[in-house]
């Protein structure tokens, strides 16, 4: 195969049958093979390839966004920042990644592990199911894969190198900069909202704090190239089982700042909590839920502390925050007090990136089934504008807010009329 052709279900068999990687990990004769299409997402083609000896996943990059058409056209080298970020969180956090089997550059597709008994944890999220160890898990996999990727633990010239590799995922990074900082605080034409959540949106568009806060949080965003992020790490990339979480789909990759991927996350922890009262057929009856919810945004965030300190007193091998120049017999404490205020900066761009993210799953393009499976828009529209109205106060007051400042806002706002 040397010209790019999207796959079928009717036509992968055949072209990628000859492939060992594929073929020995799904055995008998590839014509035999059982291919489904699964792809919900708003990119790519995703396949589940069954046979005799195991099954595969097939995910292949289109020209165009999915969600829009060819209208929209979009470069398949995401699927080369796809693989090369995939790497890279193997490398710093093992196991917490789907293996690789191949990679076609020219195709655009990967060939990974099948996670399976494995859901996606948005899914979970519409059913009310709990993973006892998704906080531990994913505050974890920040720490590892945000400090690893970052001049705290590599060199200057293995820093330099990977961003500039990255710096070329430029259609996908101007996909962010546009869709969840801009679009949703004006008109935009691709925005779309619920039909009469308007005297909800009205005020924000109007709030000029709101707007040059979120501004700030997109200038954060452009000009802060401190580590390697997912880039789109949300409820729909983590697949969970009660034992295990996996993330997938960093084909957003990118050098941005140390808490876009932690309040990306923490914002859909927060959407999924304002959700459950559309899914309740009972007052009352998800309060379990959302009270776990609650508790896995302070894991997240609590994890990735603790881990972020052990790596900064273990790993800190690269060109920041040198052991020679903070550590010595006349100050042992520098070490610690710099790495306090680091994760202080952190945690004030992370509260910023949820307000935005707050908004834009709702007002932008992008919506999350959180919300979009509640079928009737009067019991839609309070969860959404209860989500609008604590993403403007995270976004606005995020130099003053803890986490528990977060979540003692998300319960006092859940218990009042939307405003």
């Amino acid at each position: 195969m040397t010209a790019y052709e999207p796959l079928t279900p009717l036509t992968l068999p055949h072209r990628l049958g000859g492939l060992d990687a594929v073929a020995s990990r799904v055995g008998g004769d590839p014509a035999s093979w059982s291919v489904e299409e699964v792809g919900d997402g708003n990119l790519n083609l995703v396949f589940i390839v069954r046979g005799a000896a195991g099954s595969v996943i097939v995910k292949q990059a289109l020209p165009y966004v999915r969600l829009v058409g060819d209208s929209w056209p979009l470069p398949l080298n995401r699927s080369f920042f796809e693989f090369h970020a995939l790497s890279r969180h193997a490398r710093h956090d093992p196991g917490r990644v789907p293996d690789i089997f191949h990679f076609d550059e020219g195709q655009a597709l990967i060939v990974m592990r099948h996670l399976t008994p494995h859901v996606i944890f948005r899914k979970s999220v519409v059913n009310g199911k709990v993973h006892p160890k998704l906080g531990r898990d994913m505050g974890l996999f920040l720490a590892r894969t945000l400090f690893g990727g970052s001049a705290l633990a590599l060199d200057g010239t293995a820093m330099r190198k990977d961003l500039a590799l990255f710096a070329e995922n430029t259609a996908l990074s101007d996909i962010t900069e546009n869709l969840v900082f801009s679009d949703p605080y004006f008109p935009a034409k691709l925005n779309r909202h619920t039909p009469g959540l308007e005297p909800f949106i009205a005020p924000l568009r109007a709030d000029r704090a709101l707007r040059i806060a979120a501004q700030e949080m997109k200038h954060a965003f452009v000009s802060k190239t401190e580590t390697l992020v997912h880039g789109d790490l949300h409820s729909g990339s983590i697949m969970v089982t009660a034992e295990d979480t996996q993330v997938i789909d960093p084909e957003f990759a990118m050098y941005g700042p140390f808490g876009f991927d932690v309040g990306m996350l923490l914002a859909n922890i927060l959407l999924a909590f304002f959700a459950q009262a559309g899914h309740e057929t009972r007052d009352g009856e998800r309060d379990a839920y959302r009270a776990w919810l609650l508790e896995t945004f302070h894991d997240i965030w609590t994890v990735f502390a603790a881990e972020f300190r052990l790596l900064w007193r273990t790993a800190r091998t690269g060109i920041l925050y040198e052991a020679s120049v903070l550590e010595n017999a006349a100050d042992t404490d520098g070490s610690d007090a710099a790495c306090a205020r680091v994760l202080a900066g952190i945690w004030r761009d992370a509260t910023g990136f949820i307000g935005v993210e707050m908004h834009r799953r709702i007002l932008g393009l992008a919506h999350v089934e959180d919300l979009e499976a509640i079928s009737d828009p009067a019991r839609r529209i309070p969860c959404e504008a209860r989500a609008l109205a604590l993403g403007r106060i995270a976004a606005v007051e995020r130099m003053s807010l803890s986490p528990s400042d977060i979540t003692d806002l998300a319960r006092s706002i859940l218990q009042r009329p939307p405003a």
